[in-house]
């Protein structure tokens, strides 16, 4: 695979660069952004789900295809799957970007409360609507 960055949009835990460098990445050109026409779920892990009328905010970094397939080969993430996104940085035009979502949402009743108040710091930290960070449970 290429050393070529590519655009990764991250809605979880890997928001926080730290997390990604831990994990063997060298994330690149962070930039707040968000995806309209998806929302999020959170059972045992985040994931997006499409759904009309919904925005969900993250951040997209540069990565190669190589970290991503090492990322997403972690135990627990095998079950992700790349997805085409337009992603709208805040500051900046559209582009598309690269996210991994589960091939399946979480059930109704699947809930990871410690995973949903360390998603609300991270979104916190990075300074995202207070009402989005508010709506993560």
């Amino acid at each position: 695979m290429s050393d070529r960055r590519i655009d990764a949009f991250f809605y979880g835990l890997f928001m926080d660069g730290e997390i990604l460098r831990k994990a063997g990445a060298e994330p690149t050109n962070p930039r707040r952004a968000y995806v309209d026409g998806f929302a999020l779920r959170i059972g045992q892990r985040a994931t997006l789900v499409p759904s009309a009328g919904s925005r969900a905010y993250g951040v997209l970094f540069a990565l190669t295809h190589a970290e991503l397939v090492r990322l997403y080969a972690a135990p627990g993430l095998e079950q992700y799957r790349p997805e085409a996104v337009l992603a709208q940085p805040l500051l900046g035009t559209p582009l598309p970007a690269l996210c991994y979502c589960l091939r399946e949402a979480p059930r109704p009743d699947e809930r990871n409360p410690e995973y949903a108040d360390q998603l609300q710091r991270v979104l916190r930290e990075l300074d995202f609507p207070a009402e989005y960070v508010a709506s993560v449970s």
